[in-house]
Order: C-alpha cells, then structure tokens, then sequence
C-alpha cells in the first residue's frame, strides 16, 4: 500500500493548509500553559497571623499579642497563635508593660479563634486567603494541586482512548471546552470543596487538549514540519501561554480575577472548529476514504495544487479489508511482546521527565523573592530548551537524544549537592541546567512517542504513556518534601531516576528518519538493541542510528 506521505506529496510540505493547521494548533495549545502552573499564584500562601478584634489595648500590647517564634533559624510572628485575648485585655486594662512588667513566656496563648490576617503586599486574595487554608487546614493546600493532577491523570488516560475511537478533532474541541468552561465556573465557587470538585473537572481536559493536539498536527503534517511541529511548534505553545501567566497574575492580584481572564481566551477558539480539520489518517484508518480525500482536495485548493482523481487508490482498493478493521483498545499494547516492551520503557521515561520537569519548575519558583519574577525565569528557560529539542529531532537519532538529555539532567542533580553554601549562584546554575536538560527531554518524548505507534493505537498510546507521567506531577509535592530529611534528596532521587531511565531508553527502536507507521504490522518491523541478558541473543545494531536527517 502506498505510504500516505507520498499519497498526499502533491500538496508540499508547507503550503496555506499546513500553516493554518501548525499555527491554529500552537495557539490551542497556549491554554495549557496558563492551566498547568496557574495554582503557583492562585493557592500561594501569603504572609498571615492571627487577627485581632477591635479591642481596646495599648499599642505596646497590640505589638506584642502575636508571639515570636523560631522557624529554621530565623525570627517571625506566629502564625497560627496569639496570647489569650482575655489575658491580654486585664493587663493592659491595669497599665502592665509587656516584657518589663510581664514576662510573655508565662503568658498562655490561644488559636486563631478571630480568624486570620492576610498580607497584600503581593496578593490582594488567593483561595488560601478566601477559604482559610491555613493552620489546621494547611492540608488541604498542598491536595489542591494534587487533586488537579489526578483529574489530568484521569483525562490523558480516558482521552487517549476517546480520540481513537471518535476521532482527533472532536476530543480536541470538547477538552478545549471543559478546560474553559470549568475555569470560569470556578470563579464562583463558595468553599473550597467546591472549588477542588471543578479544579479537577478542570484538569480533565487540561493536559487532554495537549496530546490531542499533537497527535492531530503530527498525522496532519508531513516530513520536516511534522519534526518542527511535534518538537519546537506545540511547547513554544505551552511555553508561550506559561511566560503570559505571571504578567496576568502580576496585572490581577486577586484569584478571581485571575481565573476569569484565563476563562475569556477560550471563547476565541469556538471559530478554529470550522480551521482545524480531522486527521486524514485517522479517516484512512477507519476506512473513511472519502472523507480523508475531501480534506486533502481542500488542502489543494489552499494550497493552489492540482490533486489527482484519486489521492488514495491503495486505500480505495482495500476499502473493504480497512473498514473491516479490528476494534484496538489498551489491550492491544500489552498484547504484543514487541508493543509491550516499547510501552512500558516509553511510560517509565516519561514518568522520570514529568516528575522531574515539574519538580524543578516548582523548585525554581524560590529562585526569587518576588514569586512573579520567578515564575518567568523558570518559563524562560524552556524557550531554548524546546528550541534544542528541535535541533535533535533534526539533526539527531531520537534515541540517542533521549539519553544525552537524562543524564545531561542527572549529571547536574548530582553536582548540586557538591556546591558549597556560599556559591549559591553555580547551585541556581546547575539546577537550571538540569530544567533545560529534562524540559528538552520532555520535548522529545512527545514526538518520539507519537512517531514509534501505528496510527490504530497513537492516541490511546501516548494518552496511556501521559497518563503514567502525570503520577509524576501528583507525588511531585510528596518528593519535595524529601528535603526535611535530606536537603539534596528531591535532587538525588531524580538524579537516580533520571540514569535508569536513560539505561531503559538504550532499548527503544528507533525512528528517525522513518515514516509514520500505519499499522501494528509495520510497528513490529522496527529495530531494537536487545537485552542479551534477557533474550539470549546478541545485541543488534539500530538501522536508525544509520537513517539520515528527514
């Protein structure tokens, strides 16, 4: 059968469909980048100590009512306490000068039993500030963003399946419409249970809209803007909407606001429904001939290209055999060996870069004292991290790429706990190396994992290998909090995790300079390094590393 690359060769490769396409994707994808470090700003804690009721006390005591405590060294005012109200009235009703004549450590003290006061120095509210999640409710802080990256775990997985069944274009608008839709709602949520129920209805379609979109732009475009789309063209996307985020937030102090001005931005894509086509080879792959040739012939006619009378006549011929297709599901991928085995490196690698990614983008938010200025280094950063991407996607074996950059990623976690306290700019320095190394590596993993699965199984494969990756974000604040033990644990952890994943990716086939394949069949055709240790046979030389650039 006639590869649908040639198929379709007549339109080029860079004409006015293709551009719609890339650029109206990119854009689609921009949300996801205010979506996925949103929480950064709407449930950080702002500075608070306990409020204190219009009462009449002398201003000595009204300075002191709040105790001092000792936190990792250093000197500030309780949070969570305050000398008893009563107490406090009867001495200063008596004229008694705290700490001349009372001694505050004999001083019983109380909860916050007035509730709290909340800086706005930085914040005018967040969802810390509006529900109190302060203190005994602390807890419920740190399971906001957990809560939100289960429901992005629940998405990638149901998502994946979804879009191979009902097709790419219909899962790509709907999650676009949850993620807007339920942002906005939010906005009037009343408690904080109401909140984290639509935050993670909210997260259902956040990370959904981003595999749907690559997937889509990546079976839709051909050759070298396939590489470039897949690499550079969807993360600068996300990158785009993330640097965006702290100039909202720094413009709208308040969390309302905020979600509201995040919300509006969705109602721009309802027109990209009638832009953005199905994938033809999705069409193709459920027998669909005439629909696929109906959006390459509009293709032509963007493009000003004369199409033949029958773009896909292998795809015609077999029209009976395709359509009478089996049913693939998630099964299909543990099914094979070969899939299996694919699979399952392709979940733990990316489980380390996920892991790994948002664990230094949260890290790095500390970098400065102003948590606007440090939300934007940590963004920036990425810009050429997914411009070196797209340079190995080139240029580079995927396979080869995947490696160097894990441990690229690994070397620099394992330097940080060489640096001495008093160079804490080389340690700022190498962390960040380490976010270039892993977001470059994240990069890749989106293309190389779309481009190793016949077109039957590529959605449902990589919403399966996005899946296992967002368990990464949801035990990223539990593998931060490694640091009260050890202050370089979170960095060793990745560290090592980073160096067994680049060990398992030794044994990926590989795909550079490939096409897409088309059916399971043609997966199993694909080359690996196998294991001797395991198979009992000789190690084999990768055909890919011997492919030329596409």
């Amino acid at each position: 059968m006639k590869d649908y690359a040639d198929s379709i060769a007549f339109l080029g490769q860079w004409g006015r469909f293709q551009q719609v396409v890339f650029f109206l994707l990119c854009a689609s994808i921009m949300p996801n980048g205010f979506g996925a470090f949103t929480l950064v700003f709407l449930a950080d804690i702002p500075s608070h100590q306990c409020a204190v009721p219009d009462v009449n006390l002398t201003e000595d005591w009204r300075k002191t009512i709040i105790p001092i405590k000792v936190v990792n060294g250093k000197q500030e005012l309780s949070r969570c306490s305050r000398y008893r109200l009563d107490v406090v009235r009867n001495l200063s009703a008596q004229g008694f000068i705290p700490g001349r004549d009372v001694n505050l450590t004999d001083l019983q003290q109380e909860g916050c039993v007035d509730g709290w006061s909340y800086s706005r120095d930085i914040y005018q509210s967040t969802i810390v500030s509006e529900f109190d999640l302060v203190c005994s409710e602390q807890w419920k802080q740190p399971l906001t963003s957990t809560v939100f990256f289960v429901g992005v775990l629940f998405g990638s997985f149901f998502s994946g399946q979804l879009s191979d069944k009902f097709g790419r274009k219909p899962v790509l608008f709907a999650t676009m419409a949850v993620q807007t839709v339920f942002t906005f709602i939010q906005v009037f949520s009343t408690s904080w249970t109401m909140f984290t129920i639509l935050l993670f209805i909210n997260g259902l379609g956040q990370m959904s809209n981003f595999v749907a979109a690559l997937v889509l732009g990546a079976e839709t475009l051909t050759g070298k803007v396939r590489v470039l789309y897949s690499s550079m063209g969807t993360c600068l996307g996300f990158a785009a909407g993330y640097m965006m985020l702290p100039l909202m937030a720094y413009l709208l102090r308040d969390w309302k606001s905020l979600l509201l001005a995040l919300s509006v931005p969705g109602l721009a894509y309802i027109p990209l429904w009638w832009f953005i086509p199905e994938s033809p080879r999705w069409l193709l792959a459920q027998g669909r001939v005439e629909e696929a040739e109906a959006i390459v012939r509009k293709a032509a006619k963007w493009n000003k290209v004369q199409a033949p009378g029958v773009i896909f006549q292998d795809y015609s011929i077999n029209k009976t055999k395709t359509h009478s297709k089996e049913h693939h599901n998630v099964f299909d991928l543990l099914r094979n060996s070969n899939i299996r085995i694919t699979t399952l490196i392709l979940c733990l690698v990316s489980f380390t870069m996920t892991i790994g990614y948002y664990s230094l983008s949260f890290n790095t938010s500390h970098l400065h004292v102003d948590p606007y200025i440090s939300c934007f280094i940590s963004a920036a950063i990425e810009i050429p991290a997914y411009i070196s991407s797209w340079l190995a996607l080139r240029y580079l074996p995927r396979r080869l790429s995947v490696i160097g950059t894990l441990l690229i990623g690994a070397v620099s976690l394992y330097l940080i706990q060489l640096v001495p306290q008093s160079l804490t700019n080389l340690a700022v320095a190498l962390e960040m190396l380490g976010k270039f190394g892993i977001t470059t590596g994240s990069s890749l993993m989106f293309a190389y994992s779309a481009e190793l699965y016949p077109t039957v199984l590529r959605n449902t494969a990589t919403g399966i290998c996005t899946t296992v990756s967002r368990l990464g974000s949801c035990i990223t604040p539990f593998l931060l909090k490694l640091s009260v033990y050890f202050k370089y644990l979170p960095y060793i952890t990745l560290g090592t995790l980073a160096v067994v994943s680049a060990f398992a990716a030794l044994f990926l086939p590989e795909s550079f300079g490939r096409p897409l394949p088309e059916t399971i069949q043609q997966m199993h055709k694909r080359e690996r390094i196998k294991c001797p240790c395991i198979t009992g046979r000789e190690t084999q030389i990768p055909v890919g590393l011997l492919d030329s650039p596409l």
